[in-house]
């Protein structure tokens, strides 16, 4: 009997500390992105030859977090390029997957800030298969911890 009771509870524990590690990641990104994140839509598309950080604003009209999410983007875009990453290491607490090849690799890797209608995109391409591989590692880490329900697959 204790048995099925300590199973049953460190069952339920798991998504309990899942969903805590969420909102902690919720907390912390409207902190370091600077806009509500339920005021946003994000997604991260991996492609051949890198991948896409979207984020748009769920209110046509909402030009201010129209506005912030512009600024994050233009801003982590240089901060990529020179092989700064702390914002996402600052939002998840912890270095996500591919940072460490992907600042071994900056010169090889272009990030692109492009506004969008309502918000913007930051195109991220490399020519370079190692560098290609650990931009998909962060992307896909981008998707799980975000829980965006994008795909984890090379989109073509």
């Amino acid at each position: 009997m204790f048995s099925l009771i300590y199973v049953a509870a460190n069952a339920q524990e798991t998504p309990e500390a899942q969903n805590s590690h969420f909102g902690g990641v919720n907390t912390r990104g409207d902190q370091g992105m600077g806009f509500n994140h339920e005021k946003t839509t994000h997604h991260f598309r991996l492609l051949p030859d890198g991948g896409a950080i979207e984020i748009q604003s769920n209110e046509p009209s909402d030009a201010a977090t129209q506005d912030a999410i512009r600024s994050h983007l233009a801003m982590i875009a240089g901060m990529f390029k020179k092989g700064d990453f702390a914002i996402p290491m600052f939002i998840h607490s912890t270095t996500p997957p591919g940072v460490r090849i992907m600042q071994r690799l900056k010169d090889k890797i272009t990030y692109d800030a492009e506004n969008t209608e309502r918000g913007a995109q930051l195109r991220i391409t490399t020519h370079d298969p190692e560098a290609c591989d650990a931009v998909h590692d962060f992307l896909r880490f981008q998707i799980q911890d975000h829980q965006t329900g994008d795909p984890l697959t090379v989109q073509k």
